[in-house]
């Protein structure tokens, strides 16, 4: 769910700009999941602005105290959303851990590095979210472990029924900074993309895994 339509406007207007999501309707992207699709998303690039780094902190801190006000520590999920969970606690001065991928193959091999307790009531931090799953494995492991999970909060989300479906199923409140048709309508009026494209983008939408085959 978008936190709010004003601040997703402008989170997506500084995508666009920085170029963290590329539309390219006419000469689409392969991801890694083999899905062909007009859209492309790297909000690594978000860590390299100073401007827009400051911009999203600030939203992310803003929305965290709106949507969680008894939140009390953050969890980051590996790798992208590490660094975005440390800026938001920095800015909030509450806990940050983070969420390996898989465990740590030596040591004491932790899933969770960094140090939360059953008291902290925690919101997990993602920088992006497409079908949820890997985002609600991350969530649900620290449930597992006995860590209150108030939420989970993305910079984006395309905004698939998908991922909707996954977080309302499993209990967990989701919410983005910004969204797939936010970020289409501003693209739009700032010319990223033309009007005409606006079929094609919506089509994507409706069937990512079978589009362009």
């Amino acid at each position: 769910m978008l936190y709010n339509q004003n601040t997703g406007a402008q989170v997506a207007e500084y995508l666009l700009e920085i170029k963290a999501v590329i539309l390219r309707p006419e000469k689409p992207f392969t991801w890694a999941s083999g899905w062909h699709s007009p859209i492309y998303c790297d909000n690594r690039l978000i860590l390299s602005e100073p401007n827009v780094r400051t911009h999203i902190k600030n939203t992310w801190a803003s929305a965290l105290k709106a949507l969680f006000p008894n939140a009390n520590a953050v969890a980051g999920v590996a790798t992208a959303g590490i660094a975005h969970a440390a800026l938001v606690a920095d800015q909030l001065k509450i806990p940050m851990a983070y969420i390996r991928s898989k465990p740590k193959e030596h040591g004491t091999e932790k899933l969770l590095e960094g140090k939360l307790l059953p008291e902290h009531k925690t919101v997990v931090i993602e920088d992006l979210v497409s079908t949820g799953k890997s985002s609600l494995v991350a969530a649900q492991s620290l449930i597992s472990e006995g860590i209150q999970v108030e939420g989970l909060m993305s910079v984006f989300s395309y905004g698939f029924k998908e991922a909707e479906d996954a977080f309302a199923n499993a209990g967990i409140p989701f919410y983005s900074l910004s969204d797939y048709d936010t970020l289409i309508g501003i693209a739009i009026a700032k010319g990223y993309v033309e009007q005409k494209d606006l079929d094609t983008l919506q089509e994507w939408r409706k069937n990512p895994a079978g589009w362009g085959r």
